[in-house]
């Protein structure tokens, strides 16, 4: 059994926002999404970090998520700025099992466990005082209790946290994530959400104790990365 990552899957099976249109490495990108998940297990664990489908409602978004179903290994999966078919995962996991969809777990206020380590995380969100206002504030402050909340539900194990927004990106710091981040001991760190020339000033490899990766999947070929053996 492994642990593996990637985000932005940017799924459209059930709506009509493709995104071959953007041509480069989206080109075919659902059928290189097949062809990267084939090397995992039926007893991997992949966490898919945000922006899952473009559907705007979870009915809509059904033919994204029986794709991601049928995809080797368990999937855990939190949201992205992009998952407007959020409502709540009580929603989800009755629309998923009235249609047949299994093998798909909601990280949202909770954790899991990859044998003692658990497995923690939220959407996350950007936010910079001189330039957002006070409604992207408060959003930053209920991704921060809500990352507080799956730290806990952890108890003593060992982390590893998954966001869609990365905490450190170019000259920005989210502080409070930083500060939990250290906090809790968490020692590895995957995000996604950041693609095309925005990849250069991606965060990677050790920044005060972590290990930062990141897992956008145009930035990884649309393979997923290994977290853990």
């Amino acid at each position: 059994m492994s642990l593996y990552a990637i985000g932005d899957l940017h799924l459209s099976l059930g709506s009509d926002k493709p995104m071959d249109v953007f041509g480069g490495s989206w080109e075919n990108y659902v059928e290189k999404i097949e062809s990267g998940f084939a090397k995992l297990r039926p007893d991997d664990i992949c966490v898919l970090c945000g922006d899952l489908t473009w559907g705007m409602t979870i009915e809509e978004a059904l033919p994204d998520f029986r794709f991601i179903s049928g995809l080797p290994g368990r999937k855990i999966v939190l949201k992205g700025n992009h998952d407007y078919w959020w409502t709540t995962a009580t929603k989800a996991y009755r629309i998923f099992r009235e249609n047949g969809i299994d093998g798909i777990d909601i990280l949202h206020n909770n954790c899991y466990f990859y044998g003692e380590i658990a497995i923690c995380g939220t959407r996350g969100w950007f936010y910079e005082e001189e330039t957002h206002g006070p409604h992207d504030k408060k959003i930053m402050n209920r991704e921060v209790m809500r990352l507080e909340t799956s730290l806990k539900a952890a108890g003593s194990a060992e982390k590893i946290c998954f966001f869609h927004y990365p905490p450190i990106y170019k000259d920005y710091r989210c502080t409070e994530i930083l500060q939990l981040l250290e906090d809790y001991g968490v020692k590895i760190c995957c995000y996604g959400h950041i693609h095309g020339a925005g990849r250069k000033y991606a965060v990677e490899g050790s920044y005060g104790g972590v290990e930062y990766r990141m897992v956008s999947a145009d930035h990884l070929n649309f393979t997923p990365y290994k977290v853990l053996d």
